[in-house]
This record gives C-alpha cells, structure tokens and sequence, in this order.
C-alpha cells in the first residue's frame, strides 16, 4: 500500500512555452503506482502578455494546492476547474439565450437570471479576494451571496431564496460541463414560507362591475385578456404566447401546448361561451391562425408581445382609474376566478380548469364561507 507521502508527491510545475505553450508537473497516481504527468495547454489565450500572466497566477495556485497534499488523480479533477470565473459566467449567459430560443426558459426567466448573473459577478469584484478560477465558486461562496442577499441587503426571504434557485441552476450547469466536481449547493435550504399559506387578493364582486365596464368602454381587448386569466385560468406569460390556432369553436377549447406551459405539460382547457362571444364581437378569429392572439395594441398580430403589457395597462389605467388599492394585481383575476369557480362546481372540475398537478393546490383557493361539512355525509351510516 502506498504510504501518504508517496501519495502527495509532486514535482513543481512548470510553464513550456514555443509553438506550444504549457504548464506540466508530476504527481503521484495511486492507481498506477507510479509518477504521472498532468498537462494544462495555454495556446487559447491570444496575447502572449495575458498568456504569461494567466500562466504565473496558474502556477501559483497549482503549487498552493499541491503542497497542501491536492492530488488531481485522486480528486479527478479536470482541466477545466481551473477555467476562468468570468469565462463560465459568460457561457453561461450564452447557454441561456439558447434555453430561451429553445421555449425551455421565459422570457422573465432570462431577464431574472442575468439580473442574478450581473449581482453575483459584482459580489464577488467587491469581495476583498476575489475568485479568479471556477473551481473557488463553492459553497462557503453561495453561502456568504445568500447572506449579502438576506442579511446585509435587507431583502426577504422570498428574495433570498430565488437567489438560491439561480445558483442550484447555475451549479447544475458548471457539474453538466465537468467545470466542478461537486454541487457547492448542496446542503443549503430555502427559507421558504412554512406554516404559511400563500396570500392571494380576491376581487369583491362589485370591483369586478367596475373593471368590466371600464375595459368594455376603454380597452375591450384588455378585457378579453382579464376574461381569460379570470375563467380559463391561462397565465399572462402564456397568453401572451398563445396563437389562434390554439383555439377551437367547435370544441369550445383552448389547447396550451407544452412549449409555452409554465409546467412543461399540454393543457385543454375549456372556453366559456361568454369569452367565445367576446371574441367573436371583436372579430377574433377573422385573422390567420398563425397571428398571436395578443399582440401589438393587444390584438392579433404577428409579432410576440411580453405579458408586461397587462400589468403596464392595468397598474396605468385600471387601477388607477378606479381609484384601486395596489392589493389588486391584473394577476388577483386569476387567483379570484379560481375562488369563484369553487363556489359553483366541485373541485376536481376546478382543478383541471387551473391545470393544477393536485387537489391540495386548488383547495388553498377555497373560500372559508363554503369549508363547510358535507350534507350529504352528515348523516351517512355504513356497515361497520
């Protein structure tokens, strides 16, 4: 058996440098017994100065490691964990884009993540010794980000935790390209909202009068869009994706298909005859299928809009228009369409209607004036 300092052995490394350049050493391999090279080429740096500089502080670093009894044949550890910080950040905002093209990340995914990206970069040039190689990106790292986050900015636990979410994707993508060998966010947990129910603003029925006949009189396709968040249950983000070849009058449907769904999952979900009719006085569906059915000015167009245009329209117009509190969302449609629905027909037809993967999701819309016992139950006797 191999005694630990045959196991630490090294020579120093050693920069080569011609129509090739780069850094070399030995080190003990416990599998072979014996003395193995470990090469780390240079060639991809153009400028001969940044080469040189790159290979010092590299160097440097190396015999740190080394001399603290780091094997990279016992850690198998690649090359590339010595790939600058600033380089991974940089693929990894390209790595984006490509999710976003590809229908895998929303538009406001992108936007938040290379918000996060921007804030984290910055974090650490301000960090008394910054990490250069994406190696030092661990978890003492997230750990002291998360803190800044929560503690030293004074933002919530909400705030904090998406944060979190942003890092467990970014680590995800540095493991899947063998820039790290271990998640540095392993081990960290959410705060998250335990013991607590999510709050949500349901509409009083005479705000909902005020809003429809505002928007029938102001801006009836606005109101086509409030018609779809409060019945169909469709969020803004995948309204806003939504073609007029998702909707079906025969089958009075509309079909949100996978790409554009906020769970990645087909969802059928039935059209009220009172949006159909809705549709059908704005002339909807005199346009190509192909057309977005919200698009420039709220119509049908060619052109994909964001669902920024709702909340723009409703915080600039309706809102403030009717004189409402800020408690009301273009969202709080939703949330109350869903309350509402519960008052006239069971929850699994409900359930469905909201594409919700459980029961237990939707019955935290149940209003607290029908959590009432079951009569058709009160007075049920079995056989036991």
């Amino acid at each position: 058996m191999s005694s630990l300092n045959e196991i630490k052995s090294y020579t120093p490394p050693v920069l080569h440098t011609g129509k090739e350049w780069y850094i070399d050493f030995y080190s003990f391999c416990p599998d072979t017994g014996k003395m193995k090279r470990k090469k780390f080429k240079l060639n991809h740096i153009e400028s001969i100065t940044a080469r040189r500089k790159y290979a010092k502080d590299f160097m440097n670093r190396l015999s740190e490691k080394l001399s603290i009894g780091w094997n990279p044949w016992i850690e198998a550890e690649s090359g590339s964990a010595y790939t600058l910080f600033k380089e991974v950040a940089d693929r990894y905002r390209v790595f984006m884009a490509k999710m976003l093209r590809d229908g895998r990340y929303r538009p406001e995914t992108l936007k938040s993540y290379t918000s996060y990206l921007r804030n984290l970069e910055l974090f650490n040039q301000e960090k008394k010794v910054p990490i250069t190689y994406i190696y030092q990106f661990d978890k003492d790292f997230c750990v002291q980000l998360l803190d800044e986050i929560y503690v030293g900015r004074d933002n919530t636990a909400f705030t904090r935790d998406n944060y979190l979410g942003f890092l467990k994707s970014f680590s995800s993508f540095c493991l899947s390209h063998n820039y790290l060998t271990k998640n540095p966010t392993e081990g960290i947990s959410s705060l998250g909202r335990k013991g607590k129910k999510k709050i949500r603003c349901v509409v009083e029925p005479d705000k909902l009068q005020k809003i429809n006949i505002y928007l029938r009189e102001h801006n009836p396709y606005m109101l086509l869009a409030s018609y779809i968040l409060y019945y169909c249950f469709i969020r803004p983000a995948e309204m806003v994706r939504l073609k007029l070849d998702n909707i079906s009058l025969q089958k009075q449907t509309i079909f949100v298909q996978d790409t554009i769904s906020k769970n990645r999952k087909d969802g059928t979900i039935t059209l009220p005859a009172k949006v159909i009719h809705l549709m059908i006085d704005l002339d909807i569906f005199s346009n190509p299928g192909d057309y977005y059915l919200f698009s420039d000015g709220m119509r049908p167009g060619r052109k994909e809009r964001t669902e920024k245009m709702f909340r723009d329209y409703w915080s600039s117009h309706v809102r403030k228009d009717l004189k409402l509190s800020e408690k009301y969302k273009f969202y709080s449609l939703k949330d109350t369409g869903i309350t509402n629905m519960l008052r006239h027909y069971d929850v699994l037809s409900v359930r469905d209607q909201a594409r919700h993967s459980s029961i237990l999701m939707t019955d935290i819309y149940t209003p607290h004036d029908i959590q009432e016992a079951n009569d058709l139950i009160k007075n049920y006797s079995g056989e036991f």
